[in-house]
């Protein structure tokens, strides 16, 4: 199924695409939303326009055969942001026979050169969720940019290309920081105005998370310093080799060079999924597999010390109490306590 898109800007292609679908088309102060019609397949497409030359387009939708959406109209076509938090998504210039995979958690920044314009390839039966910020660049630069003061010299003249002299591709990796800003532009916390509102801070929020994700990859002499969902796995990685090896004292150095990261991204890593840092990760692991041993096993306290990597006997003490609120002594002797209860109403 080919669909032409030939408007411009975000609410115009709306009305487009409802057009073509026949489907209709819901308006919240700005928002505009079509239901995917139940023939076609599911899902909805939702974009709203903004007066600083920004806009937004979410695809979240599956349909029943491939579908292609060809952007093509006679004028400068705006300067793409698209990223793709589920399914994937082709790309490819009018003109160029190269097709682009947009995978799960990428994302790609594209700017096509003079009229030429943009072909989006959904899958047949695929559950897609893709968004589009797109910039306007001759409405955009009325807005006072300070001469885009700091930006990579490669983003500053691409913003400043209002005529699309030169063509640009980009494709990297999708960022935690952007699949949470996802969430926040699907959430329905505001209507009305303060929607609008709201969607309009996220796309400039947006905006600056790829940006920043752009610059990040084009560092070549450091490791990224934004967190992605491949760093989420390295976490993952890390934490279960705490689990696995609570008698040594690893350093947050040898984790991080064991599991391919360096520590500032393995901590983030951390605290984003546990709320803790990766010392005190391991500490509360520790305690939990002393606690355990404390309750089920037959091992001292001084056995249990040596057993979870710690050398002080009075500094485990000093933190079980800390996180339990009863010393491990204390904790021991209640545990055995309650054993010994069971074992006489078993006996009675």
């Amino acid at each position: 199924m080919r669909i032409d898109v030939k408007t411009l800007p975000v609410n115009e292609i709306l009305q487009d695409l409802a057009e073509t679908l026949k489907a209709e088309l819901k308006n919240n102060s700005g928002e505009l939303t079509l239901e995917i019609p139940d023939e076609i397949g599911d899902g909805y497409i939702r974009g709203v326009s903004f007066d600083s030359g920004m806009g937004i387009i979410t695809y979240n939708c599956k349909f029943y055969e491939d579908v292609e959406i060809h952007f093509s109209l006679n004028t400068v076509h705006p300067l793409k942001f698209i990223f793709c938090s589920e399914g994937s998504v082709g790309h490819r210039f009018q003109k160029d026979k190269k097709l682009h995979e947009i995978d799960t958690y990428q994302n790609i920044v594209v700017s096509s050169n003079g009229y030429e314009g943009h072909i989006l390839y959904f899958k047949k039966d695929e559950r897609t969720h893709v968004s589009s910020l797109e910039i306007i660049r001759s409405v955009f630069a009325h807005r006072s940019n300070y001469d885009f003061k700091d930006l990579d010299p490669t983003l500053k003249e691409l913003f400043k290309d209002a005529v699309s002299e030169k063509q640009f591709f980009y494709q990297g990796n999708y960022s935690i920081k952007a699949a949470d800003l996802m969430d926040d532009i699907n959430a329905k916390d505001y209507t009305g105005f303060l929607r609008n509102l709201f969607l309009e801070g996220k796309a400039f929020e947006m905006l600056v998370i790829q940006i920043a994700q752009y610059e990040d990859d084009e560092n070549g002499e450091n490791l990224p310093k934004i967190l992605r969902k491949s760093d989420i796995e390295k976490v993952d990685y890390v934490a279960k080799r705490i689990q696995g090896d609570l008698s040594t004292n690893l350093t947050v150095e040898s984790l991080a060079k064991e599991a391919g990261t360096n520590v500032n991204k393995l901590q983030e890593g951390f605290k984003y999924i546990y709320n803790l840092t990766v010392n005190k990760y391991m500490q509360h692991v520790k305690l939990e597999a002393a606690k355990e041993m404390l309750n089920l096993s037959e091992k001292n306290i001084s056995e249990i010390v040596t057993a979870i990597g710690l050398n002080n006997r009075s500094y485990f003490s000093k933190i079980f109490k800390e996180k339990y609120g009863v010393s491990p002594k204390y904790f021991l002797r209640s545990s055995k306590s309650s054993k010994n209860e069971e074992v006489q109403e078993e006996q009675d």
